[in-house]
């Protein structure tokens, strides 16, 4: 099992306990992004940057994303992606992306993706909290604890 993350719009919060997990776990975590990142030196951690351009960073974790592996993103569509190769998402607010809930997602994104377009002001997502950091990291936890 690997841990890849979609780190481009992931908060360095999230990194930095992913940081501390590889480290506790051995396992292997693959941040992947279009700018340059900064990681510690680990043998259980490594960047890898892509080439500008929408959606390329989505579509390389795809092609490495293996059954079993963890995703973490914010990207619905690459969840989706993510589940269809018997992968596992977890997004940085600690929502796993199922197989049973991954519609659904998809369905709500599309939806205020159309208000957008059509002018609604959806004011986006809340802030990124407290509760927000400690409900990723306990997710995580878990998710190492039953995988490894």
């Amino acid at each position: 099992m690997q841990i890849w993350v979609d780190a481009d719009a992931c908060p360095s919060v999230i990194k930095e306990i992913l940081f501390r997990a590889a480290q506790r776990t051995r396992i292997m975590t693959t941040l992947v992004a279009n700018q340059t990142l900064r990681v510690p030196a680990s043998p259980w951690i490594r960047s890898i940057q892509v080439p500008a351009g929408f959606d390329v960073a989505d579509q390389r974790i795809v092609k490495e994303v293996q059954p079993g592996d963890l995703v973490i993103t914010a990207d619905i569509p690459l969840a989706a992606q993510v589940i269809e190769r018997q992968g596992h998402g977890l997004n940085p607010r600690g929502e796993f992306y199922t197989p049973e809930n991954i519609r659904e997602c998809l369905a709500m994104r599309n939806f205020m993706e159309e208000l957008r377009a059509s002018g609604v002001d959806t004011s986006g997502p809340s802030a990124f909290s407290q509760n927000d950091r400690q409900a990723f990291a306990a997710q995580l936890d878990r998710f190492l604890a039953r995988h490894r």
